[in-house]
């Protein structure tokens, strides 16, 4: 069975903080966070709330794609930064777009998050009782940074993209092979929204980050997850068309690049404008390149995320 990628929407937040914004309350400038992030603005949520950023995307989605809501089966979100912890940012986007016949959950995996959601949908997918799925990245990250803190503030934004897919039999597209990893025993080097500290004030609701575990941590295992799925899928990685990485930092990305012996065309990246986005990363990558008709059936993707958990999700998607 196959799991085609119909279309895909984004959406982000009006108000744009620069980097020359943050220099005048942190200690910083746009050379500095530009040299070692490849960041020069992110979006930042008003009035919005991830659910109505992420309900505007379902609402594209379905329009773009002349679908109405009674034909969606799954809504799923992947998000580290809902606006409840009951209920689900997805039960809210299928309140909204009512979607009745729709049973909807979030995915808790940070940065992997898109891509553990796709191997969810997948399977969910080969049932008889679900054919189409709206799987959304949705992220408002700014609630969960403390903006006096120049090692996070700098480097979060806030977004939504995410995609209508379908199990389609007489489809070649699909999922072709997938690498899904957690390194929980290192999840202390990145944490947010820490609820003991509604009650502890020595604890820290706002993100803690360990930069350099981090990075070394990205550029080490990100590189033998994507040999690895390329290995199961029988793969050159000369075939493939992108190489859709987490937009956590450019170095990153270069450095993965590198590691792999590839052109960094190949990787697209578009952090500049967006900064990290979590989970939202890799959908609004994607929607970009598929708005500027940069990918065409047939084409062989490979997405990778990775942090918060620590995680790693790498897939190979054939549109």
């Amino acid at each position: 069975m196959g799991l085609k990628i119909i279309d895909s929407a984004k959406y982000s937040p009006e108000r744009i903080i620069t980097n020359d914004e943050l220099a005048q309350t942190l200690d910083t400038s746009d050379e500095w966070i530009s040299k070692r992030t490849g960041i020069k603005r992110r979006h930042r949520i008003g009035e919005e709330t991830n659910a109505t950023m992420a309900t505007r995307v379902a609402e594209a989605l379905l329009t773009k794609t002349n679908t109405v809501p009674e034909e969606v089966d799954l809504i799923v979100v992947a998000t580290m930064s809902p606006d409840y912890q009951t209920p689900s940012v997805a039960a809210l986007v299928q309140g909204a777009l009512k979607a009745s016949r729709a049973m909807a959950f979030d995915i808790s995996a940070a940065c992997s998050g898109f891509v553990y959601g796709m191997s969810v949908v997948n399977q969910m997918l080969q049932s008889p009782n679900y054919h189409k799925a709206l799987l959304i990245g949705s992220e408002a990250l700014s609630r969960l940074l403390d903006w006096q803190d120049r090692s996070t503030a700098v480097l979060f934004g806030d977004s939504a993209a995410g995609v209508l897919v379908e199990n389609d039999p007489a489809s070649s597209a699909s999922l072709i092979a997938e690498r899904l990893t957690t390194y929980g025993d290192l999840g202390e080097h990145l944490t947010a929204g820490n609820v003991a500290a509604l009650t502890d004030s020595t604890q820290s609701y706002f993100f803690q980050m360990n930069g350099r575990k981090v990075y070394e941590f990205a550029t080490n295992r990100v590189p033998e997850s994507i040999q690895a799925v390329l290995r199961a899928a029988e793969i050159d990685a000369k075939d493939v068309k992108y190489f859709l990485l987490h937009q956590a930092n450019a170095r990153i990305i270069k450095s993965v690049a590198k590691r792999l012996e590839l052109p960094i065309e190949k990787f697209p990246i578009n952090i500049a404008d967006y900064g990290n986005t979590a989970a939202a990363s890799e959908p609004l990558l994607l929607a970009e390149l598929m708005q500027e008709h940069k990918i065409q059936r047939g084409d062989i993707i490979v997405f990778s995320g990775f942090g918060g958990g620590l995680t790693i999700g790498t897939n190979v998607i054939k549109f």
